[in-house]
């Protein structure tokens, strides 16, 4: 027996935060019973809906996909714009991604139908480093690189890196462990540069590599265990 939240993140439905909210509000039956009770366990023969969907435990999967530009982060459609989601099989479980990226960025992202794993890799606590490589619309004057690490304020909150390398005069590699919204774009824009192009190389130990863009592949066991998410 293993407790319901943990039972309804693994059937996809979130992190075990958001599933004792549906606890709570009602939404979860366990052989015809509503349950809100948050102790809950279920065993292996239960039947367990949530808003009257039958939900059943689904193998972890975790993917890599290199996001092209143009292609939004969203469950739901945006127009005639393509979603992440639309670049998957069907087939596959449900997923989240984790570690948005904007309209205009591009690179990796991770998508997975283990709820906890992405509660952990969001958090700040977990402090997970993201690379990325930024052209800008001219030279970067690198002695404003410590300005960059002490941090400032920028629309959103106070906005910070962990560390800025020179690649060329208009090209930085950037490291965050924050998530503000359009972080990089933002702190560029501060202090006069234009950010051209935006690609995210790599998350913790997990690496892009030359992945074409649009394409996807699954993680490997040394991969998952890398992102210390287990």
């Amino acid at each position: 027996m293993i407790r319901l939240n943990k039972f309804l993140a693994a059937a996809g439905h979130g992190s075990r935060r958001s599933c004792d909210t549906l606890i709570r509000d009602g939404k979860v039956v366990i052989n015809g019973k509503t349950v809100t009770n948050l102790a809950t366990r279920v065993k292996p023969t239960d039947a367990v809906t949530v808003s009257g969907r039958r939900c059943r435990q689904e193998e972890a999967v975790y993917l890599l996909l290199n996001k092209p530009t143009s292609v939004v982060c969203s469950r739901i459609a945006q127009g005639r714009r393509r979603t992440v989601f639309d670049l998957v099989p069907e087939d596959l479980a449900r997923l989240f991604y984790i570690g948005r990226l904007d309209l205009d960025s591009e690179g990796l992202l991770i998508l997975t139908n283990d709820g906890d794993a992405a509660q952990k890799l969001t958090h700040p606590s977990h402090k997970l480093e993201k690379t990325y490589v930024v052209e800008l619309d001219r030279d970067f004057d690198f002695e404003l690189a410590p300005r960059f690490v002490n941090g400032f304020m920028i629309e959103g909150g106070y906005a910070k890196t962990e560390a800025m390398f020179k690649i060329s005069k208009r090209h930085v590699k950037v490291i965050l462990t924050q998530g503000l919204k359009r972080q990089i774009r933002l702190m560029f824009l501060k202090h006069g540069y234009k950010v051209k192009k935006l690609q995210r190389v790599q998350m913790g130990s997990l690496k892009l590599g030359k992945m074409r863009p649009g394409m996807w592949r699954l993680l490997t066991d040394d991969e998952i265990a890398g992102l210390k998410v287990r």
